[in-house]
């Protein structure tokens, strides 16, 4: 299985005209950070989870030429706002997006991109077939996925497994009985917005406290705002065994 970081930012450290931090205007690529978002590839089946407002520069930028599905793991702008994008694969595999989403996700989705979902199809709209998910384990084309139910504030969002590797995404707290599903895991990735307390993200010193607990052989820490630092500086803190991600990271599992 093959593994690619498409996005390991998110919309609060987007840089902005206004920001003049020496994250926003460092010259490292480790720092240029897109929203999150995950490439999977098992054999001829590929898979992103999420697609954020960066999707369509994401697929250009790291040559994706097949896709065949997309999983939501909840309904925030910065995961779902890219899927107009999906066009292009459309015309290429002449067949629709399978894009798999609990039921409150796929309610925005349709909300969010109403003109999908019309009765009366304008040509060249982007074609979905929506897949229902729940809290337990489904199949996308071949490779089995495990929700992993988290937290991020008082919204559910899933995290998922696949095999020995665990992403999460957007969390603040789990319940103890959706944390074992994480043991064992040989590649785990989770959320680290910022250093300060935040009311829906983990904290850096949270994210290093829960990798700690579930004891993965390599972690890595995604959805980066600015606020965390610069990720040479972040990288020297950090113990051994754990990483922040950066786009572009490929693993092998």
């Amino acid at each position: 299985m093959k593994i690619t970081f498409l996005g390991t930012g998110t919309s609060q450290g987007v840089p902005v005209i206004a920001c003049d931090c020496s994250v926003c205007t460092s010259t490292d690529k480790y720092d240029k950070r897109l929203r999150s978002s995950v490439l999977i590839e098992w054999n001829d089946t590929t898979v992103v989870i999420d697609c954020g407002p960066d999707f369509r520069y994401q697929m250009l930028r790291a040559g994706v030429r097949k896709l065949d599905a997309i999983v939501f793991t909840h309904e925030h702008k910065d995961h779902i706002a890219g899927l107009d994008d999906v066009r292009a694969f459309n015309f290429k595999h002449n067949r629709e997006m399978d894009v798999f989403a609990a039921p409150r996700v796929q309610e925005a989705v349709i909300r969010e991109f109403a003109y999908v979902f019309a009765s009366i199809k304008y040509p060249g709209i982007p074609k979905v077939n929506l897949v229902e998910i729940g809290n337990k384990p489904f199949n996308v084309h071949g490779l089995e996925f495990i929700p992993i139910e988290v937290m991020h504030y008082k919204l559910p969002v899933f995290g998922f497994r696949i095999g020995d590797f665990s992403y999460i995404t957007d969390m603040k707290t789990i319940k103890e009985e959706e944390k074992d599903k994480l043991k064992g895991s040989k590649v785990l990735v989770l959320n680290a917005l910022q250093r300060d307390s935040h009311v829906s993200h983990l904290t850096l010193d949270e994210a290093i406290e829960l990798a700690k607990e579930i004891n993965a052989e390599q972690t890595y820490f995604t959805h980066i705002s600015h606020r965390l630092g610069k990720h040479v500086d972040v990288e020297n803190e950090l113990p051994a065994g754990i990483d922040l991600a950066y786009d572009g990271l490929v693993l092998s599992l």
